[in-house]
């Protein structure tokens, strides 16, 4: 009675703002809980059910041990202010191991227990090196005072809680002795994974961290996963009666991708119902998985750029009808939520209570409660790290319908990791949609070849869509006067002109000339620039307004406006603008298919002209020997793109003739050197990062080569710094943070070597020469090389 007494004061957590401090027992009871729900949600996953027959059990069971180490007195005694610990309540909890009944089972549990926060093996900080030398003695030492009737307590309540959920465990004896216990099976733990196991095994491992880990952060969240799918069959009815009562029918490529049962490759023009094929076509895979015990299957779309997953996900909300159940995941997803959440006219109480609500939803997506998410690769990228941290983003991906728009847009290396990714997402019980206008047979090929489940081609060419645009070359460069002569003719004519430099030099060049005549024929708000190196609310405030003028709708409304938008790629596939006329520098075809795209889009007009110029071809000053289209595209694929597009000038594009051009060009030597580059990418990640023959190695190393491969910096601006700081303490936390990233830059990798880090506001910072019209245009910082004919 004493014990059990005592065990109601015994603290998993202490308490945090309105939160009252959480006893042990509600903790490991809620853990329980959650990690059904996470079993019921993510279902069987067939590659790790033959290694660990009891996979959920084993969950179930660790969640409900993973805390019961914090019993002794040091860890509670810091839990009510006193000093530090010191020591790590996981390895005591293996302790509590022994109540497992089933020996096959004892040691997968004590893994998921004792990994839920640290690193097992290969570090300082590991499990094994803080722990693994010590004789018991020293244990003692380290643990103790414990309080022993407590833990006989607590360990009867563990019995009786797991027994009660079905779970094999046998009773305690009373006089246990818990840390002689955990040191035991410390040791057995680092016996079975120190040294390496079987590479089924090991992706077992993983994903039984990730598992217990994601249950850990939801129950510490007072939160839980959502368990419907709407994007099953009854969206798909919805889905098919409103194109019905728009007057429309089900298009024959999209009735195709309804009827598909495992991986689809899409080939659709930009306006044909793509987005709608790929929708009908993963409400499909949902049920047709769920029926077969797949849990309920998360659905990813996977898109190249911010604004286009912003758009993505706006949508999808829009026509599931509900926003709860649409998570965005990507580096500004606060900064979407908040956008969505604020008003432009808002004060700054109004900011900074949005700022909290932007907040709450990006905390319920990094907690997996959405089953419906707008990302990019990069982040699926992120769960092969698989250490406490990002396991559980493996699990949330396992049984899961992957749709992933326009992958060519992606560079060798990229590519060649996102396709190593997709192998394994394969193996975890993933289904794949590969969705694009422009899709070459060398990369179908190597997406066949990577999966090793059927895939089901198919496209649009029996649409017979009406021709959009019509092919202008022309000799001369952009920048050229005479380039320069046929935009201002366009102006005058009161069209709507889209400029579309390779790289932002030149695009600042051309605002300067053209902006001025734009604004005065007509209006002050008709000339606009937008490239990649503005502040966050800038380029927000610059894309609000593109929209605004030049948007699809306005197209459908008979409301065009004239007016002119010089940009650099950022536009080619984030934007749903149309424009009557393009003016382009030459660059590979994927690129320049998908700027035509922004002219015409809707084909309410006659074919509209997209004019090429010729590129002009530079060495970058880190690839000397190498040669670029203006400092960005290279040199091989944009020749062969210019040279079939000259021979095509003054004709209509036949938008299903583009994938041929496409061919043609991956014919080239360039193209086999493209699918070796690829290749050898794929088999470099699924070698460095999907090993798991040592599942529970410290990977912070592993971390730091990821960061540093896909994340960008940002800093501040000198002069942006105290408003920075204002921002920042307009809110604590994550809050303040996300308002004060209004003033972030994207910098690129010629700018960063100057940068210096304010360690107070824990942000970069840059000397530069910036204005909220033309972004940043220098960095003075001596010594620093700022190319803007290199970025975009």
């Amino acid at each position: 009675m004493e014990g059990e007494r005592r065990l109601h004061t015994v603290l998993a957590k202490s308490g945090r703002r309105n939160r009252p401090p959480e006893p042990l027992t509600v903790h490991l009871k809620s853990a329980l809980e959650a990690a059904e729900l996470v079993a019921r949600r993510t279902g069987r996953i067939a590659v790790v059910a033959g290694v660990v027959p009891k996979f959920w059990e084993v969950v179930r069971l660790a969640d409900l041990l993973h805390d019961a180490g914090k019993i002794p007195d040091g860890f509670q005694q810091m839990l009510a202010g006193g000093t530090p610990w010191g020591e790590r309540h996981e390895v005591l909890s293996l302790g509590f191991v022994p109540l497992v009944a089933e020996e096959e089972l004892r040691s997968w549990v004590a893994a998921g227990v004792a990994t839920h926060h640290r690193p097992l093996t290969n570090s300082p900080r590991s499990l094994a090196a803080l722990y693994g030398s010590a004789q018991l003695e020293e244990w003692r030492a380290r643990f103790e005072p414990l309080d022993h009737a407590s833990a006989e307590a607590l360990a009867t309540w563990l019995y009786q809680t797991a027994d009660k959920a079905g779970l094999p465990v046998n009773p305690l004896t009373a006089d246990a002795d818990w840390i002689a216990q955990a040191h035991t099976e410390l040791g057995v733990l680092l016996d079975r994974f120190e040294y390496g196991t079987t590479a089924d095994e090991g992706l077992a491992a993983v994903l039984l961290q990730g598992s217990v880990t994601m249950a850990d952060h939801l129950s510490s969240a007072h939160t839980r996963p959502h368990l419907v799918q709407p994007m099953g069959p009854g969206f798909a009815t919805q889905l098919e009666n409103t194109i019905t009562a728009k007057g429309y029918t089900l298009r024959p490529h999209q009735q195709r991708a309804a009827a598909i049962d495992g991986h689809l490759l899409l080939r659709s023009r930009t306006g044909s119902g793509k987005t709608e094929a790929s929708w009908l076509w993963a409400c499909r895979q949902t049920d047709a998985m769920q029926a077969a015990g797949q849990g309920v299957p998360r659905v990813f779309y996977t898109l190249p750029y911010l604004a286009s997953i912003n758009a993505n996900a706006d949508r999808t909300a829009r026509e599931l009808g509900t926003s709860e159940q649409v998570g965005v995941a990507h580096g500004r997803a606060g900064a979407y939520h908040l956008a969505n959440a604020a008003c432009p006219e808002d004060g700054d109480e109004q900011r900074v209570t949005a700022a909290r609500k932007a907040v709450a939803r990006q905390a319920a997506t990094r907690l997996f409660t959405e089953t419906v998410r707008i990302t990019t690769p990069y982040q699926l990228l992120r769960a092969a790290l698989v250490d406490p941290a990002h396991a559980s983003l493996l699990v949330d991906a396992s049984n899961s319908v992957f749709i992933m728009d326009e992958l060519h847009a992606y560079d060798t290396k990229r590519l060649g990791y996102i396709l190593a990714m997709m192998g394994l997402l394969e193996q975890l019980g993933g289904r794949f949609a590969i969705l694009s206008a422009t899709l070459p047979d060398a990369l179908a090929d190597l997406i066949t070849d990577t999966l090793t489940r059927a895939v089901t081609p198919t496209d649009d060419a029996d649409s017979h869509p009406p021709v959009r645009h019509r092919i202008r070359t022309r000799p001369h460069h952009l920048t050229d006067p005479a380039a320069v002569t046929e935009i201002t003719e366009r102006l005058h004519r009161g069209e709507s002109v889209l400029v579309i430099a390779n790289n932002i030099r030149q695009a600042q060049q051309l605002y300067d000339q053209l902006g001025p005549l734009a604004r005065t024929l007509h209006g002050p708000t008709a000339a606009t620039m937008l490239h990649s190196r503005y502040r966050r609310r800038d380029r927000a405030r610059l894309e609000q307004h593109i929209l605004a003028r030049h948007s699809v709708e306005r197209t459908r409304a008979d409301e065009r406006l004239p007016g002119l938008v010089v940009s650099t790629q950022v536009l080619e596939v984030s934007m749903d603008v149309d424009f009557d006329v393009l003016f382009t520098a030459a660059a590979d075809l994927e690129a320049l298919a998908q700027r035509f795209g922004r002219t015409n889009r809707i084909a309410t007009r006659p074919p509209a002209d997209v004019i090429i110029h010729a590129a002009r071809y530079t060495p970058r000053h880190n690839a000397p020997r190498q040669w670029f289209a203006d400092g960005i595209y290279p040199q091989a694929p944009t020749e062969a793109a210019w040279r079939i597009l000259t021979a095509h000038d003054g004709q209509p594009v036949d938008e299903n003739e583009i994938t041929s051009w496409l061919n043609t060009i991956y014919a080239t030597p360039w193209g086999a050197t493209w699918r070796e580059e690829v290749l050898a990418h794929r088999d470099q990640f699924a070698t460095t990062f999907l090993d798991f023959t040592y599942p529970y190695d410290d990977r912070t190393q592993l971390a730091e080569q990821f960061d540093e491969l896909f994340d960008g910096t940002e800093a501040i601006l000198t002069h942006d710094r105290n408003h920075y700081a204002t921002a920042l303490h307009q809110a604590n936390g994550r809050a303040g943070r996300l308002l004060a990233d209004d003033y972030l830059i994207p910098l690129p990798s010629s700018a960063t070597p100057k940068a210096h880090f304010d360690s107070q506001l824990k942000v970069q910072v840059i000397d530069g020469d910036y204005t909220k019209e033309h972004g940043l245009t220098a960095v003075k910082n001596p010594g620093t090389a700022y190319r803007p004919e290199e970025t975009a």
